[in-house]
């Protein structure tokens, strides 16, 4: 992601040690699971997604929509084109241009693709007037936005040109600033707890010299102090960097780092004074006269694709079980167990469990298992399991556990996946495991 313009702009789940986590690169193992690919003919750095990484990709994108719901955000939908005057006024045009695809002729009119939501939802907010009552208004969406990347700097989900990013803003008033951002880094600490990853450090970005930034020294000052004060107030450690802000204003950045060392930013939080007065946006206040309100950007999980990418370094595709692309797989030992194993995949399927069938014809069962070494569950049925409706499961972990009633096997799975659990089993359970 460019210096200067924010995205708003942990442990793995599986057996797989520290030591291998460091050396996994999502680029070659997101091809070997087949998760993503590329092709030249339709560019660099415009990754495609396979059925897996779509399954992957959706269940973050329902993740994430599900607790913006939860947190009073509305969901809106805005296109990824715009007229250049709408970037002019935002200011992207002048202080961003350089990182923008080249404007497109319609008539007598330019547009672009958009490298970045806000401008959209100001006008959205703009479009309705609006009562202090209904502050803050949560606006929320899972968009497309695209950035002019040089092809030296491209590379896997981490730096492309199509971006599919979890962007929200919240228009509230003045005093309503710092607990709306307090509220987002909390959702960010939670998303984190449930996606199995860690922040390395939080950063309050900063300007710095040299940098293309709006000139509005009282603002600069006013954001930084409140920022500050959230920072302050969570208790969070944090560092201040110079040269790292948006261009128009500055930022809390979650860090996140990768087995190779290297950093970079996730998720953010920012205070925006600029845009509401670009685009003149207003509320009715409680005295009857018009008050500007003030645009608090934030991402919970920055872009998909970079998310993903930080999930399969993590993880080593070893993924939290709601993630996981096949959940659970259903191991028959033998033909005369497949019609048993083929109704036990029609009750995952029904709960809403993903599900998949391996049967016999794909070799032995220690093959089998070695195959489903990533599948968070692994469902085996012999002869006494099948004759009284019970799975012998095995976790990916290792863990075998002595045969219980498929329905209570399913029961509990489901509610690991439904509450977005990173561990495997609940510890609480009567059930014990052994290695």
């Amino acid at each position: 992601m460019p210096r200067g313009f924010g995205l708003c702009g942990g442990h793995s789940a599986g057996a797989l040690t520290e030591e291998t986590t460091t050396m996994h690169d999502h680029r070659k193992l997101g091809r070997e699971l087949a998760l993503f690919d590329t092709d030249p003919l339709i560019g660099a750095g415009l990754p495609y997604w396979l059925p897996d990484g779509a399954v992957v990709r959706h269940a973050l994108e329902e993740y994430i929509r599900t607790a913006e719901r939860k947190a009073g955000y509305r969901h809106v939908y805005s296109p990824v084109l715009g007229k250049r005057e709408l970037y002019e006024i935002s200011g992207h045009w002048s202080h961003y241009s350089d990182d923008m695809f080249p404007p497109m002729d319609l008539g007598a009119e330019q547009v672009v693709l958009r490298p970045s939501l806000c401008p959209h939802h100001a006008l959205i907010y703009r479009s309705r007037s609006h009562s202090y009552r209904e502050l803050p208004l949560r606006m929320a969406e899972l968009g497309g936005m695209y950035r002019s990347e040089l092809s030296g700097v491209l590379g896997g989900l981490t730096r492309v040109r199509a971006i599919q990013l979890n962007d929200a803003h919240i228009f509230c008033t003045l005093d309503q600033v710092a607990d709306e951002a307090g509220a987002a880094l909390e959702m960010i600490r939670r998303a984190y707890e449930a996606l199995g990853i860690g922040a390395a450090r939080y950063r309050l970005s900063l300007p710095g010299p040299g940098g293309k930034y709006v000139a509005a020294p009282e603002k600069w000052e006013r954001s930084v102090a409140l920022l500050t004060e959230v920072l302050d107030r969570s208790g969070l450690p944090y560092e201040a960097a110079e040269g790292e802000a948006a261009f128009y204003g500055p930022k809390i950045d979650v860090q996140v780092v990768d087995g190779l060392g290297r950093e970079s930013t996730l998720s953010t939080v920012q205070v925006d004074f600029h845009q509401p007065e670009r685009f003149d946006l207003r509320y009715i206040g409680a005295d009857g006269a018009k008050h500007r309100p003030v645009m608090v950007h934030r991402s919970i999980i920055g872009s998909v694709e970079r998310a993903v990418a930080h999930l399969i370094e993590e993880h080593g595709g070893a993924f939290p079980a709601w993630l996981s692309p096949t959940q659970v797989v259903v191991l028959p030992i033998s033909e005369a167990e497949l019609r048993h194993a083929e109704a036990l995949a029609r009750r995952c399927a029904d709960l809403g469990l993903r599900a998949e069938l391996a049967g016999p014809e794909r070799g032995s069962l220690g093959a089998r298992i070695r195959e489903a070494r990533l599948v968070p569950y692994q469902a085996v049925i012999g002869a006494r399991e099948a004759a009284d409706d019970r799975v012998a499961l095995r976790l990916r972990d290792g863990r075998r556990l002595d045969p219980l009633p498929a329905e209570d096997v399913l029961d509990r799975i489901g509610a690991l996946v439904g509450a977005h659990r990173t561990d495997l089993w609940d510890p609480a359970s009567p059930t014990s495991g052994r290695a």
